[in-house]
């Protein structure tokens, strides 16, 4: 019995359990390749991934428009600060010394405008004076040349009188010319309105504004950063004194293959992870716009594949992704920070670059808005101060 009980299976036995394993094992492959072609067809050929994206933002340069020392810094770096906030301070000696030359300059004009329009008076009255006098010698030569034939007057009274009326003319002539050109600096409109006058007003208000910016504004609301600007040092328009991030303005910015762009279009959706939060916060945006250039193009040294040994790189083109402005709020991000970026492109009907050009501005500031109804009342505080009782005081 023990003979019978370790003679070896049947061959087909063998065999048939070979190939039922065979099968299973063919089943499974095929099972995973339909898998593998269904998760193509319908989820990895309609988007497109690329882990090579960073977030960027507006790096807004605070600067002065005037030169200046600095007495105060209002901010540090990492600092909230809103639109409009004071941020530096310069010293406003040189601005208040300006301001009131201006003034001076103003009251001057007015004072200057006020002579040439009394001159320009007094001319036209002497010009009356001359054509009287020129009259009054015509008048004494037509009434005593007649007196000439009855030798009742004598031939050198009556040369005497034409001269006289040659005298009351010329001067008649240097009297018109005189109040011409007088009348030349001040005819044709008012004190107020004057050349001069308005000339000397607006540089008065040109150094009003100019002693308004003397407190530099922070331009947006966002947080400072790199701060340079330090107490005592001298400053000049345009310089650099630190920045203001806005982190509420952020978008991704994804570089994608030169192969995946094909199928991405403008307005399709896309998701973004940020590193800093990992897979528990998506966020979720739409592509804004594609490059018009790959990101070597943009280089300081661009590649010059034309010269030397070539070796073929894959290209990377930048393509700007929005954010959802309320998910923002609940999870800040960072300019810097890198992020993976999925774009579903199943709709494909949108244009692959900006079809037209934008409606709004991409971001404005009123903080440089300076209020020149408030310059306008001054100056004209200082115009009829200096006006008196002239005739073209208004």
């Amino acid at each position: 019995m023990n003979a019978i009980a370790d003679a070896p299976a049947p061959a087909g036995t063998s065999s048939g359990k070979r190939r039922r394993i065979l099968l299973l094992i063919a089943t499974a492959f095929i099972l995973i390749a339909l898998i593998w072609v269904a998760l193509w067809h319908f989820v990895f050929s309609l988007r497109q991934v690329t882990d090579d994206a960073y977030v960027h933002g507006n790096l807004v340069t605070v600067a002065a428009q005037v030169p200046g020392t600095v007495t105060a810094v209002m901010a540090d770096d990492t600092d909230r600060v809103l639109a409009g906030q004071p941020l530096v301070r310069l010293d406003p000696t040189d601005a208040d010394l300006a301001l009131a030359r201006a003034r001076h300059a103003l009251a001057q004009a007015v004072r200057q405008v006020r002579g040439q329009t009394d001159t320009a008076a007094q001319l036209d009255a002497v010009i009356a004076a001359r054509r009287a006098e020129l009259a009054q010698a015509r008048s004494t030569l037509d009434r005593e040349l007649p007196l000439l034939a009855q030798r009742a007057v004598s031939p050198q009274e009556i040369t005497q009188l034409r001269s006289g009326v040659a005298t009351a003319r010329a001067a008649l002539t240097a009297a018109q010319r005189q109040a011409a050109a007088a009348n030349a600096a001040v005819a044709g409109t008012d004190i107020v309105r004057n050349p001069t006058v308005l000339a000397a007003r607006d540089a008065f208000i040109a150094a009003w504004i100019a002693a308004q910016r003397d407190t530099v504004p922070a331009p947006v609301s966002g947080y400072v950063a790199q701060r340079t600007a330090q107490v005592g040092s001298r400053i000049q328009p345009g310089q650099p004194l630190m920045m203001v991030i806005p982190l509420h303005q952020l978008w991704v910015d994804a570089n994608f293959k030169e192969t995946q762009l094909a199928d991405l279009r403008i307005g399709q959706p896309a998701t973004v992870v940020s590193d800093v939060y990992g897979g528990s916060v998506v966020f979720h945006g739409r592509v804004e716009g594609v490059s018009p250039g790959t990101g070597a193009a943009f280089a300081l040294l661009p590649p010059q594949n034309a010269s030397g040994n070539w070796i073929k790189v894959v290209q990377r083109v930048p393509v700007r992704i929005s954010l959802d402005l309320a998910e923002l709020e609940r999870h800040p991000l960072r300019i810097g920070l890198s992020a993976t970026v999925t774009v579903r492109t199943t709709d494909r009907s949108g244009p692959m670059l900006a079809a037209a050009p934008p409606s709004r501005p991409v971001s404005s500031t009123s903080v440089f808005n300076y209020p020149l109804a408030q310059a306008d009342a001054e100056a004209a505080r200082v115009i009829r101060a200096n006006l008196g009782s002239a005739p073209g005081a208004r």
